[in-house]
């Protein structure tokens, strides 16, 4: 056992716990952004602890076994057991959750301590519960990470009703949980918005904290790529989208704008799987786009090689869903140092991010034709895009590294430390408001 640094001494480490169900090598994103999360942290001096599973999200051949605990870069990894069943089975993804928390439940009340800081993520959804009630009997100061905002994601797909009363009970174990918790982090301005507007915490406790791009994304010019090569996209101005094509994406007007651009020397390249591929690959038929390939997805080894096979990369976000979730895409095509081509509703922070660098170009959700215009001003001014993604780069490496995010992070936990004084609170506080900016939306903008 380590020896024990006294809680109330000033030269301590702050003691963190991070909660997520998952955690890699499990191939949820959640779980590696938790990973990752922890040793950086481990790495910026503070004790971090994590408390996960045995990887279970994925297809059964992901399902590795993996020491009960386990040090790695200077935190720790606990895993509990949990039902090994699919996540697409609703009742034994419930009860793979339920045995989570039963078991979290019982650490914490038991075993949590007074001089440490929880950190619960939405991996379950309603895992800061656990938090909020231990916190009834015993001293237990926590923060919450939301990814995606439920029971609002649930509805939007339409799993259950807006008004239902899954849903009304739901926003009730948010509102308790919200209601007790130290800090918030959310992902994006949208988020906070979103929670400020349905939960009793202060804005002022509310942070958002974009993901990360993981290390390995570099830029490489196009021509250089094996994929560019593999695929012929060296003659032509090449538009790549590269990941889940899922029910949270717009794809209807880039193929529009596909359509418009017949014959430009254009190629769309969608490269990836989800729940609209199949539509995608219906579209691109249907309209006989030859300009368009849809691939599926390239192996983690080579996909900064794939990534780099373009001159933009389109990143999208669907109707009403920012706030609900953010597209991680973002971060590694800023990572990959190509212009970025958004796609999303007027208000949202995406349009803001890429506009604001000039790092690549805006276009409103079912403009096809504005997109078509704005692809033509890229494909006939390469030396504008090769700047353009000059500047992706450059923002990538002063927000989106892990670096930068886990430095936000520790502002955040280090406000939630039980022995830090009203002095040390309100500084930090002042200090992560700078380093964070503005972060209201006008209510009447926000979707719906």
């Amino acid at each position: 056992m380590p020896p024990q640094t006294d809680p109330t001494s000033p030269d301590r480490p702050l003691r963190v716990v991070l909660v997520n169900q998952y955690c890699y090598p499990d191939v949820a994103s959640t779980g590696h952004l938790i990973h990752d999360l922890a040793i950086e942290l481990a790495g910026r001096g503070l004790e971090v602890e994590v408390l996960t599973t045995q990887p279970s999200y994925g297809d059964k051949d992901s399902w590795v076994d993996c020491p009960k605990v386990q040090v790695e870069g200077g935190a720790t990894f606990k895993r509990v057991w949990v039902p090994r069943v699919s996540k697409n089975v609703l009742a034994g993804r419930a009860m793979k959750d339920g045995v989570f928390l039963l078991q979290l439940g019982v650490r914490m009340l038991f075993g949590s301590r007074h001089d440490t800081v929880y950190l619960y993520s939405t991996a379950p959804p309603y895992g800061a519960i656990v938090g909020a009630m231990v916190g009834l009997v015993r001293r237990h100061r926590y923060v919450t990470l939301l990814y995606d905002s439920y029971p609002q994601l649930a509805t939007w797909v339409g799993t259950f009703k807006k008004g239902s009363l899954i849903e009304k009970v739901w926003h009730g174990v948010n509102r308790f949980f919200y209601g007790r918790a130290s800090e918030a982090i959310v992902l994006c301005k949208a988020a906070k918005r979103l929670v400020c507007e349905n939960y009793p915490i202060d804005p002022e406790r509310v942070h958002p904290i974009a993901n990360w791009a993981p290390p390995g994304f570099e830029p490489v010019a196009k021509q250089d790529t094996n994929f560019a090569r593999e695929q012929g996209l060296n003659d032509d101005f090449v538009l790549l989208y590269s990941g889940n094509m899922g029910l949270y994406y717009d794809f209807e007007t880039v193929l529009g704008a596909a359509e418009l651009l017949k014959d430009e020397p254009f190629k769309l390249v969608i490269v990836g799987g989800g729940g609209k591929k199949a539509d995608v690959v219906e579209q691109v038929e249907k309209r006989n786009l030859t300009n368009t390939t849809v691939l599926p997805y390239q192996p983690f080894e080579t996909l900064n090689d794939s990534l780099n096979a373009c001159d933009a990369s389109l990143v999208t976000i669907a109707e009403g869903i920012e706030g609900i979730s953010f597209p991680s895409k973002l971060y590694t095509s800023l990572a990959v140092g190509k212009a970025i081509v958004a796609i999303s509703e007027d208000w949202s922070e995406l349009r803001e991010k890429v506009e604001a660098a000039d790092c690549g170009v805006w276009a409103e959700l079912r403009d096809a034709e504005g997109l078509a215009a704005k692809l033509r001003e890229l494909i006939h001014d390469p030396a504008r895009t090769a700047a353009m993604g000059e500047r992706a780069r450059s923002l990538f490496e002063l927000e989106y590294t892990r670096e930068a995010s886990a430095s936000k992070y520790e502002e955040v936990l280090r406000l939630a430390d039980p022995n830090a004084t009203g002095a040390e609170r309100t500084a930090r506080r002042a200090r992560l408001k700078e380093r964070l900016g503005a972060s209201d939306i006008p209510t009447e903008e926000m979707a719906s």
